[in-house]
């Protein structure tokens, strides 16, 4: 899947651009058309509300912002990034992101940056952080605030696609530890895919305990 170097990732066509990895023609057809409440990221009939799962029991964020649901070519690309060592996709992939974030009006300009942490042993065998490694990218170009270790993982928990949905939220209660101070900020968590959204809820929820002004969910992928 993977090219050389100046070619696009996926068409293999030579890039103006090197460092985006995908071109603006590959780039274009990754996005989403399917209509997603604009709180949640799930189907709705309308993306200016928020759909009614969201008012009858809203998740802990405000606004969650996607590229598209799990499917390929960016799935493969994120399986990529996430489990075979290839960290040269988190500018492509950062990119796509922002580039989603830019199709939102409205959005609160982001202060700070969180990323979802992982526990350190499965951080050394990894060798990397996906989700740091696209905070890194996204704040320079946004010029926010990123501290790695603002949230961190205080102890191990059983890898996330593995479980039920119910479990997943019992496996992630009182797992996460603020360190940084996040009173009145608008915050923006980072992640790769959400699914459940367990993960950056139990996070959401910490932050706005904690007194950030709101909480918005960034991820290359929702899962529908």
């Amino acid at each position: 899947m993977l090219t050389v170097h100046g070619l696009c990732w996926l068409c293999k066509m030579p890039l103006r651009i090197p460092a985006w990895g995908i071109c603006s023609r590959c780039s274009t057809t990754l996005f989403s058309k399917m209509c997603v409440c604009p709180q949640c990221g799930l189907p709705a009939a309308t993306t200016r509300l928020p759909c009614g799962r969201c008012l009858q029991k809203p998740p802990p964020w405000q606004r969650l912002v996607a590229i598209s649901d799990y499917l390929p070519p960016l799935s493969q690309m994120i399986h990529h990034f996430k489990f075979n060592g290839k960290a040269e996709l988190a500018p492509a992939l950062s990119r796509l992101l922002l580039l989603a974030v830019r199709q939102h009006t409205g959005l609160p300009a982001p202060e700070q940056l969180i990323s979802v942490p992982l526990w350190q042993r499965r951080h050394w065998r990894r060798g990397y952080n996906q989700s740091e490694l696209l905070c890194q990218a996204l704040a320079k170009w946004l010029s926010t605030d990123y501290h790695p270790q603002a949230i961190t993982r205080i102890r191990p928990t059983a890898t996330q696609h593995q479980l039920s949905a119910r479990l997943r939220k019992h496996n992630l209660k009182n797992a996460f530890r603020l360190e940084l101070p996040v009173e009145g900020r608008h915050m923006v968590v980072v992640d790769d895919v959400v699914t459940t959204g367990s993960t950056v809820a139990e996070i959401c929820r910490l932050l706005l305990r904690n007194g950030a002004a709101s909480v918005q969910v960034w991820c290359l992928c929702r899962t529908l």
